[in-house]
């Protein structure tokens, strides 16, 4: 039984006769913080100062109420399976009028702020390669199709390179060993 780097995902896996490595993973979740400090620490892409007044390359509304990704477990290995684990949360808490914003960083440079008060729809400013809040929305969306989030119990398969390929149901998503996961639907 181990977890998942950057996610919230336990697996226990056994290796059959043959030599191939099966898995489920846990109908339950858990998590290590790892241990940080140093010149990289907080790695350098995810500078939340700086993103949080940057202008976005694409600017438009969000589909659901910002939330603090990071307290989202569910969500957020969700995101980690879509984007590559090495996505960085911050969030800064609601001001006096009930604004608050939520950041994420990835070190190929896409980067997503959302703003809003309350539950309302937020203002998302995104840039660099990929658009994180989006693939947000899109996790959320297969979230709440599923009524639940689909790694939960999934079947895992674990190729000789460290590949982890989950599956259930029609939903897949495979965590590479060396680079991030991307999800494959």
């Amino acid at each position: 039984m181990t977890t998942i780097h950057g996610t919230w995902i336990v697996l226990t896996a056994w290796k059959n006769p043959d030599g191939e490595v099966r898995g489920r993973v846990a109908r339950d979740w858990a998590g290590f913080m790892a241990t940080r400090s140093g010149p990289d620490y907080p790695p350098p892409w995810a500078d939340f100062d700086e993103l949080a007044n940057r202008e976005g390359e694409h600017v438009g509304p969000g589909r659901y109420p910002v939330l603090n990704v990071a307290d989202a477990w569910e969500l957020s290995t969700m995101l980690a399976l879509a984007a590559g684990v090495d996505v960085t949360h911050h969030y800064l808490r609601p001001d006096p009028d009930g604004q608050h914003t939520a950041l994420l960083a990835h070190p190929d440079g896409s980067w997503a702020r959302a703003t809003a008060v309350g539950a309302n729809r937020p203002l998302v400013h995104q840039g660099g390669p990929r658009r994180l809040w989006d693939l947000l929305d899109r996790v959320r969306d297969d979230w709440l199709r599923l009524g639940m989030a689909p790694w939960i119990g999934a079947n895992a398969l674990i190729l000789p390179d460290g590949a982890i390929i989950l599956a259930r149901g029609t939903w897949r998503a495979t965590i590479r060993a060396a680079d991030p996961p991307g999800h494959d639907i």
